[in-house]
């Protein structure tokens, strides 16, 4: 690079951190649920609050124990293709607590679930 070009600031894809209470609920729903797969699991020391990366197609989540990390009743909006196949996915799997569908906005379709710790995951497609 020559002293009179500019560096360019470029950022990759943002990973929202989303707040959990209880480790075994949050397997149950990202995991066998949405179908989302463990990348690394972090605690400090074993008897710690648990900090989770999960990922599924290109998308990355990380889920965290820690108070700090992040607030409940967050709302993530996924850019999403084959949402209708998505949404036959989640509810072929007859989970307890959910049976989304997809709602018709003026700009798109949206399947929205909720976790067990109030936040909203919101799959769109335009």
């Amino acid at each position: 690079m020559s002293t009179t070009e500019q560096a360019t600031v470029t950022f990759d894809n943002a990973i929202p951190i989303l707040r959990m209470f209880d480790e075994r609920k949050a397997r149950e729903f990202y995991l066998d649920f949405l179908g989302f797969s463990v990348e690394f699991e972090h605690r400090f020391e074993a008897d710690l609050p648990l900090y989770l990366g999960i990922s599924r197609n290109g998308l990355h989540l990380h889920l965290s124990e820690h108070h700090g990390d992040a607030c409940p009743g967050a709302a993530v909006f996924i850019p999403t293709q084959n949402i209708e196949q998505l949404r036959d996915e989640l509810l072929g799997k007859q989970y307890g607590y959910a049976r989304p569908d997809i709602v018709q906005q003026g700009w798109g379709q949206v399947l929205e679930v909720c976790d067990p710790f109030g936040n909203r995951i919101r799959f769109c497609q335009s």
